[in-house]
């Protein structure tokens, strides 16, 4: 009986794996040619003075990228809820904590730029 038991569990760890669930490469080729667009409008957007907003455009479209990388090329697309939710959930508390940095500097610019704090005359 333990052999037919073996037998059983050595050739079901011999099968192949059945293949799994691919992205098409038309996705994977329009994925791509997206992020070469999202990096050119990086760039574009470095260009303009925006100001504070130049921060937040960058960090949006850097966050676009990286959801795009990780639902086609990672294939997070074919996982489990389970996990694309707690993939998310962490990626919203970066988002978070990056944004209050943001929002602090702000409190900080009259030391970065010369000549732009007040004038403190007594």
């Amino acid at each position: 009986m333990t052999a037919a038991a073996d037998t059983t569990s050595d050739s079901q760890a011999q099968a192949p794996h059945p293949r799994g669930r691919h992205v098409p490469l038309s996705w994977l080729l329009g994925v791509w040619a997206m992020l070469l667009i999202l990096t050119a409008l990086t760039v574009a957007a470095s260009r303009v003075d925006l100001g504070v907003m130049n921060a937040w455009i960058a960090l949006g479209i850097a966050t676009l990228k990286a959801v795009l990388v990780l639902l086609i090329f990672m294939h997070m697309i074919y996982e489990r809820p389970i996990n694309v939710i707690v993939l998310f959930t962490a990626l919203l508390f970066v988002f978070l904590f990056i944004s209050f940095v943001l929002m602090d500097t702000s409190a900080y610019h009259h030391e970065l730029i010369p000549d732009y704090a007040p004038d403190m005359q007594r």
